[in-house]
């Protein structure tokens, strides 16, 4: 019956939404450190805005939409331009930050939630869809998928989307609740180590992306 779904469709997505996720690369270490400094729900934001990056470019890959690829060939250099300026400002301002903890929740105040931390979700979708590699990435991934998993119609595109972004939120989760059960543990001076390498890391990113642009051939996750 033509109307149902590959059943191989939603674990194979979970799986990809887990390894677009896990890898480190410079949203990740922003991630991270949003969790660190902010806890669970600072770090869902941070892992919500990748995670909504990975479903754009998830769907364009599983619709098969080729000219989004030659675009961001085409594109490419120009894009890891704005991509790694952007990688070093963000690190610049994360290395020169003075480090503390956030914590809303208190016997005194509300509890802390999403919408506390919501503007860290339009960065971390910035830096994914500026990211050449993220986005090369998961089209070459679809092409590999392809081979034994079809995907033939819209309906079978939404489901592999919607697997992809779920596997993602629920690495996000996993690792975000890890992180803010163990924060209390990091003092101020550890969590300022944290930050300046996080930091670092960033700038190293962005320098990346920008010498690529410029003849060196590099490509990373997110």
């Amino acid at each position: 019956m033509d109307f149902i779904p590959n059943p191989l469709i939603i674990p194979v997505g979970l799986v990809i939404g887990v390894l677009v996720a896990a890898p480190v690369g410079p949203v990740n270490v922003l991630c991270i450190q949003r969790a660190i400094e902010r806890g669970f729900w600072g770090g869902i934001a941070a892992g919500l805005g990748a995670v909504m990056g990975d479903g754009l470019i998830a769907l364009f890959a599983s619709l098969g939409v080729g000219a989004i690829t030659g675009a961001v060939e085409h594109y490419r250099y120009a894009i890891q331009n704005v991509g790694g300026l952007a990688l070093i400002l963000f690190g610049l301002k994360l290395y020169y930050t003075a480090p503390h903890f956030e914590t809303v929740g208190s016997e005194d105040v509300r509890p802390e939630t999403l919408k506390d931390f919501v503007w860290d979700i339009p960065q971390t979708f910035f830096l994914t869809i500026t990211n050449p590699g993220a986005v090369l990435g998961l089209f070459a991934i679809f092409g590999g998928v392809s081979s034994f998993v079809k995907v033939t119609n819209y309906l079978e595109a939404l489901l592999m989307v919607a697997a992809i972004m779920g596997g993602s939120i629920a690495w996000w989760v996993m690792l975000s609740n890890f992180i803010a059960k163990y924060r209390h543990r990091i003092d101020i001076e550890s969590l300022g180590v944290i930050n300046r390498v996080g930091g670092l890391l960033l700038v190293l990113f962005g320098a990346v992306l920008i010498t690529g642009a410029h003849g060196v051939d590099y490509t990373f996750w997110n």
